[in-house]
C-alpha cells in the first residue's frame, strides 16, 4: 500500500478525490471538462503544491489534508520527465502538458498516473482517474484540518517578508 495526500479547502473535502476542481477549471496535467484528481506522495509536496497558487498577504484558514491508501494493484502508469517538452516546468503550464491527463482518463487503461512534481521534481504526483473502475478500492483514511507555520506567508509579526 502507498499513501497519497492532497490539501483543499473544508468546503470541498466530503469528496476529496472526486476530481471535481480539475473538471471545472482544468490543471497542469488536465483541461476544463477533464474528471482527475491531484494527489501528491508526501504531506510536505502537498502542501508546496496548493501554497504555490495562494496569496501570501491571505492564505486560507480553512484548509484540509486528505489521505488516501492506494492499493499496490491498482494499474498506473509513470512519465518520465525526459518524455515531457523542454518548457514543462514553466510558472505557465504549457498547453500540450494537459494532454497527457486528457488522453490518460479517455484512454482509461489505468487509475493512475504518476507525474514529477514541477516543484520537485524527483518527487511525484499522482492524477487519480475517479471514473477508473479500480478508483473504489483507494482507501481515504482521514480528513483534518490542516495546521501550518504562519511564516510561510508571513515572518509572524504581520510584515512582509523582506
Amino acid at each position: 500500500m502507498s499513501r497519497v495526500y492532497r490539501v483543499l479547502r473544508k468546503a470541498y473535502a466530503q469528496a476529496p478525490f472526486d476530481g471535481e476542481g480539475a473538471y471545472h477549471f482544468g490543471g497542469r496535467w488536465s483541461s476544463p471538462g477533464t474528471r482527475l484528481s491531484y494527489a501528491s506522495e508526501h504531506q510536505s509536496l502537498a502542501m508546496l503544491e496548493f501554497f504555490v497558487h495562494l496569496d501570501e498577504d491571505n492564505p486560507p484558514i480553512d484548509l484540509v489534508l486528505a489521505v488516501a491508501e492506494i492499493p499496490e494493484a491498482i494499474a498506473r502508469e509513470r512519465l518520465d520527465h525526459r518524455s515531457l517538452p523542454r518548457n514543462w516546468r514553466e510558472p505557465a503550464a504549457p498547453s500540450e502538458l494537459a494532454r497527457f491527463g486528457d488522453e490518460f482518463v479517455r484512454l482509461g487503461k489505468s487509475c493512475l498516473l504518476i507525474v514529477p512534481s514541477v516543484l520537485a521534481p524527483e518527487e511525484a504526483n499522482y492524477l487519480i482517474n475517479p471514473l477508473h473502475p479500480e478508483f473504489g478500492s483507494i482507501a481515504l483514511l482521514a480528513t483534518e484540518p490542516l495546521q501550518y507555520d504562519a511564516r510561510l506567508f508571513r515572518n509572524g509579526r504581520g510584515e512582509r517578508r523582506p
